[in-house]
């Protein structure tokens, strides 16, 4: 019988179950998952040590120092490295390449990305359009009448456009805001998931390996953002015939799921697990349990697979 996660090819035997979902409708993915509005650190009383602990007094400030580092916002360094000018057949303009990584420790996942002028300027207009109040202490490099291509104006202008996206980061709600995420990532995201469409599952990976890291470091209150990037790693790694890192994959989206059973990509990245898992001979009983317990919870007709549903992101 074939495979509906592997087109073609013959299924894996074993007690797997297909996937359901509440409703086709349902299934259909709006958009990709983005952060909801939270707290800045996270609390969880049952994590903590009960008022009746035998805990040392120093085994407790290294429980409340795991805790906090456990919670710490995580911390981003924009700089902007270098500019070049490039030339397309009726217009010439400036690239900016911008580099993140995260302070306070090493950070091996850096992430270099480009933009325009442009580019910067619609996110200016649509945070002001949202968040007004909130930009009157920041200030937007305006574009000039002439010499805008000049040494001195692009070197002048990047030490700007810097400072602009440190101010813009410090700024608490717009950090979080989906435009600010949209300016640093979705560019790559929707080259990522066009490449997976078309099969080109090489680059798409190359992509997410290079943006996943960063679109994690910025939807940190809302780690279920990043799933859908995630499961299209999975998807991909899993096709270049690379199942223990597509594994990996798809442990790092369970993990950012945690419980959220309602969520689009649960049942369905659960029963990609479950085939995973038993292909590798890795325990797929305890998966699978609890891929039926959620379908007992909310039985329903048949839905996506998570190939099926990935390659709907960013259509738009």
């Amino acid at each position: 019988m074939a495979n509906p996660e592997y087109p073609g090819s013959p299924g894996l035997a074993g007690p797997i179950t297909q996937y359901t979902a509440r409703t086709r409708q349902e299934a259909l993915p709006s958009g990709p998952d983005f952060p909801r509005p939270g707290p800045e650190e996270h609390s969880d009383a049952q994590d903590g040590p009960s008022s009746n602990s035998n805990m040392t007094t120093r085994e407790l400030q290294e429980h409340w120092q795991k805790e906090k580092s456990r919670w710490k916002h995580v911390r981003l360094l924009f700089e902007i490295a270098s500019a070049r000018i490039e030339e397309r057949r009726v217009s010439k303009f400036v690239v900016y390449q911008i580099v993140v990584i995260q302070t306070g420790s090493f950070d091996s996942n850096k992430a270099v990305l480009e933009r325009r002028y442009s580019d910067f300027h619609r996110l200016q207009k649509a945070l002001l359009k949202r968040f007004g109040a909130e930009l009157e202490d920041v200030a937007f490099p305006r574009k000039r009448l002439t010499g805008n291509l000049s040494a001195e104006t692009i070197c002048e202008r990047r030490l700007a456009l810097r400072d602009y996206l440190r101010l813009l980061y410090a700024v608490h709600p717009v950090r979080r805001s989906r435009e600010f995420t949209d300016f640093l990532t979705r560019p790559e995201l929707r080259e990522a998931f066009g490449c997976l469409r078309a099969g080109q599952y090489a680059r798409a990976l190359d992509v997410l390996d290079r943006v996943v890291p960063l679109q994690e470091k910025l939807t940190a209150h809302c780690p279920a953002a990043a799933v859908p990037a995630l499961c299209a790693m999975l998807v991909c790694l899993r096709d270049l015939e690379r199942p223990a890192e597509a594994f990996e994959a798809g442990e790092r989206a369970l993990r950012r799921l945690q419980a959220r059973e309602s969520h689009r990509y649960y049942a369905p990245l659960l029963d990609a697990m479950v085939r995973l898992a038993y292909a590798l001979g890795k325990d797929f009983v305890s998966l699978q349990g609890r891929l039926d317990d959620s379908q007992l919870r909310t039985p329903a007709h048949r839905g996506f697979t998570l190939k099926e549903l990935t390659v709907r992101e960013y259509l738009s």
